[in-house]
């Protein structure tokens, strides 16, 4: 280790910047937040200096540097080009036994500005002890994505409540109670935006700490997109890896269940066009009876819960059953696949609304608003549509479509195995069935699809060209 990570108290302390340019800038707004006085030594300041934050802790004191200048600093920070200048600057810091960095200058430097990750009071920093910034910036990026900025929140939460800890728990025990709490739907209501209630909770918890009956379970009813995990959000991700239990569909890709916490146990409820593995209102209730014994309970579902996903459902029963939970949004297949076949879902030349319709046949029909559905200055996605794909395509036409109304099918949207067929209401069905599609599919009705030959971006290792221009795709004149 050629570094000991700490964390300086700054708050009222004295710095000395020497350097005006806009990396001093930068580097002086870090010293500004952590509450210190700011003395800068340079014959100007760049305009960066007036975005500063708290700029009236800033003075610029001299032009050059003088030894003079660092009587009662506890931090220096130098920009500077010349390695003799530096060095000479370095000297005099270090014979007062001042902290000093240098930008840029590693072997000058008695200590380096790390990569930063500010959850205040939660601090994160990353180092590559100077020999590698951008790769410690690119290792802070992805420690972002796992530290949820209402971490700080939280934090202060327990401060708020540690006197009282102490008190209801035992000494050997706090560290325990503390990782429940941290485990528990207590973080999770502060990540939501639920504070009230999870101080509410807390407050439960400590109460029941002599019997250390502080389970409780939860719900996370979250959308995991249109199958590639890229496109998961930032907190689905993180449920995924704390649930206890991933209650899972059918349209849940297996690399994104690969991204699940490892030990947690799996159940699938997939379902499929005539073929329910486990009925929705068995579902509901498989919820409940996990959540009320105690399991952080993850429903996962493709593409987003409220979107022809019966998330609405099945927060009913929970809401009934007083089991608390929370939605996580997931990028719907109509935004998703859209975007990996090239075809915009609005255009102004071509279609100022989209209408989201569900394909699914009952009793072999339709029961559609097929006036509201069937304009031309409109995209129509269609969830679900494989098996009725004739009768919608007729039902289109026979409703005010024009038979050569652009049109494609998208097979495994957004993943390395997508196909898109595109040809017009008249030809698709035939185009569908010859390249024997397989559900799971999107269709998308309109002039937008006309702009995948010229957008089409995504193209599939495994299928190479066939992802961009199938054999199967329709002529020039049926476009």
């Amino acid at each position: 280790m050629n570094y000991l990570p700490i964390f300086l108290d700054l708050r009222g302390r004295h710095c000395l910047v020497v350097g005006g340019c806009e990396t001093s800038a930068r580097k002086a707004e870090l010293l500004l937040r952590a509450g210190a006085r700011v003395d800068v030594v340079a014959p100007g300041l760049h305009d960066a200096w007036s975005r500063v934050p708290h700029a009236d802790r800033v003075q610029r004191v001299a032009d050059q540097f003088s030894p003079a200048l660092l009587d009662g600093k506890d931090v220096v920070l130098i920009i500077e080009d010349s390695v003799l200048i530096a060095q000479a600057i370095v000297d005099a810091a270090r014979a007062r036994h001042i902290p000093v960095n240098v930008a840029d200058k590693p072997a000058l430097c008695s200590f380096i500005l790390p990569s930063i990750i500010d959850r205040s009071p939660i601090m994160v920093a990353v180092s590559s002890g100077g020999e590698s910034p951008v790769l410690a910036r690119m290792l802070r990026a992805r420690l972002e994505t796992l530290v949820p900025a209402a971490y700080g929140r939280l934090a202060t939460l327990a401060s708020r409540a540690k006197d009282r800890v102490r008190a209801a728990v035992k000494p050997e025990q706090r560290r325990a109670f503390w990782e429940k709490v941290f485990l528990s739907p207590v973080a999770e209501m502060v990540f939501s935006g639920r504070e009230a209630e999870a101080e509410k909770q807390l407050e439960a918890m400590i109460a029941n700490a002599a019997t250390h009956d502080i389970s409780r379970g939860e719900v996370y009813l979250v959308g995991a997109g249109p199958g590639n995990p890229d496109l998961l959000t930032f907190r689905a991700l993180r449920l995924m890896q704390q649930a206890d239990v991933i209650v899972h569909d059918r349209l849940v890709s297996q690399p994104i269940l690969d991204m699940c916490r490892r030990d947690a146990e799996r159940i699938y409820v997939g379902k499929e066009r005539d073929d329910h593995a486990v009925p929705q209102d068995q579902i509901n209730l498989l919820l409940v009876k996990l959540a009320k014994e105690g399991k952080r309970t993850l429903r996962l579902k493709g593409g987003d819960p409220f979107i022809f996903g019966r998330g609405g459902e099945e927060i009913e029963t929970l809401v009934e059953h007083g089991v608390p939970f929370q939605v996580v949004p997931g990028i719907t297949a109509a935004a998703g696949v859209a975007s990996y076949a090239g075809i915009p879902l609005t255009h102004r030349d071509y279609a100022q609304s989209v209408s989201f319709v569900t394909g699914h046949l009952k009793d072999n029909t339709f029961n559609l608003n097929w006036e509201g559905i069937a304009r031309h200055d409109q995209t129509i996605v269609i969830y679900m549509g494989l098996k009725g794909l004739p009768l919608l395509c007729d039902a289109l036409v026979k409703h005010g479509l024009e038979p050569s109304t652009p049109a494609a099918i998208v097979q495994h949207g957004t993943l390395p195995t997508q196909r898109v067929i595109t040809g017009d209401l008249s030809s698709l069905t035939a185009l569908a069935e010859a390249a024997k599609l397989k559900a799971p599919t999107l269709i998308i009705v309109g002039n937008v699809v006309k702009l995948r030959e010229k957008l089409g971006w995504f193209h599939p290792e495994t299928h190479g060209e066939q992802a961009h221009r199938t054999p199967l795709e329709a002529p020039d004149h049926l476009r």
